[in-house]
């Protein structure tokens, strides 16, 4: 969305960056990690870093910031509120009961999916928790929302870009990846074998709603066995299309 510059709020904007800093790999900065990782000058970020801590969204020693639990206020509304985690959320129990394996719902938000929706306790394991973020080249469920892109918007998404490579197994070449997207692209799926952290590996369908809008993708992080091309087509893939089908017009 696009809004007019006298509507926009740098500060607010400044104070998000900061927030958006924290991650699993960066679990605690001070103003100088925090200011690079925002792209904002050392003395800005420390002032929103004790905003944040006054405000009771990071906790602090009073060098190093935290996050604190007041976060989760946010994607716990989202989460109780929002259509697509409601609505998933029953099939993804489903699917985990009948074959013991972790499935999840993704979106995409920029260069990174976010799991909105999983079954069980099982993705803990792989420490793919609910609201994780993932990078999207380096994952199922990334490659298939991004084949759900134009031609001419994966184009965008793709210019001047640069592909962590994340385990010695990731797809780092932009030529190679544009066609591996392709790929998924015809397929209508993507498999993803420790290409974001080893001994992950994963199956990923695309969610539809009833315009044909890809608004989510749906996997399962399973092992390497179940991902041989015969065994997925036969057991995993299918379940995977057939819940996708189903809840289609919940979507």
């Amino acid at each position: 969305m696009t809004i007019a510059h006298a509507d926009y709020i740098a500060g607010m904007a400044k104070g998000l960056a900061v927030l958006e800093s924290f991650d699993t790999q960066r679990q605690r900065l001070n103003a100088t990690l925090a200011a690079e990782r925002a792209g904002l000058t050392r003395a800005a970020a420390r002032r929103h870093l004790l905003t944040l801590a006054h405000l009771g969204y990071l906790e602090t020693d009073g060098s190093w910031f935290w996050l604190a639990p007041k976060v989760l206020r946010f994607s716990g509304s989202y989460l109780a509120t929002a259509r697509l985690p409601r609505a998933v959320q029953p099939t993804l129990n489903r699917l985990a009961g009948l074959t013991g394996e972790s499935f999840s719902a993704v979106v995409l938000e920029g260069d990174h999916v976010v799991i909105v929706a999983r079954s069980g306790s099982a993705l803990l394991a792989y420490g793919l928790h609910l609201g994780a973020r993932l990078p999207a080249h380096a994952t199922s469920t990334g490659r298939v929302l991004l084949a759900a892109k134009g031609r001419t918007e994966f184009s965008a998404w793709m210019k001047g870009r640069e592909l962590p490579r994340l385990t010695g197994h990731t797809v780092a070449d932009p030529r190679t990846f544009r066609a591996l997207i392709d790929e998924v692209r015809r397929q209508d799926f993507c498999m993803a074998s420790e290409e974001h952290e080893l001994g992950v590996h994963a199956l990923a369908v695309p969610l539809r709603d009833m315009d044909g809008r890809t608004i989510a993708a749906l996997n399962v992080v399973t092992t390497r066995q179940r991902l041989e091309p015969r065994a997925a087509q036969k057991d995993l893939l299918p379940l995977l299309q057939e819940a996708a089908r189903e809840l289609r017009p919940l979507l």
